[in-house]
């Protein structure tokens, strides 16, 4: 099946911020997500799922374990279980990235 933004289940989180799940199993989950500027994700951690963040277009800073890291558009960075983490737009255009979860992240995250 071809899946996108246009067929896929969508949801939205946060302040306006919109997910497509365009793969969702119990072993693996794939997300399309846009976040608008200014905004920000509740730092957290997976006690299971290890993830992969890709960055379709815009630029993203991650706070990892209290370090702020930047990823641009075309890099990619790799979360590993228990490690707390948070996304964060703090440019002036949107932010549009992949979440890839293995395991399914949804169930497995603890707020901070």
């Amino acid at each position: 099946m071809i899946t996108s933004t246009e067929n896929a289940e969508h949801y939205t989180w946060g302040a306006q911020c919109d997910g497509w799940h365009l793969l969702r199993s119990d072993s693996l989950s794939v997300i399309q997500e846009r976040m608008p500027p200014g905004t920000a994700e509740q730092l957290h951690y997976h006690e299971r799922a290890q993830q992969v963040f890709f960055i379709l277009s815009g630029t993203a800073t991650f706070e990892v374990e209290g370090e702020l890291l930047t990823v641009n558009a075309g890099q990619s960075i790799h979360i590993k279980p228990n490690t707390k983490h948070r996304i964060l737009n703090n440019y002036t255009e949107d932010l549009h990235f992949l979440v890839i979860s293995e395991p399914k992240s949804h169930g497995d995250r603890v707020n901070l």
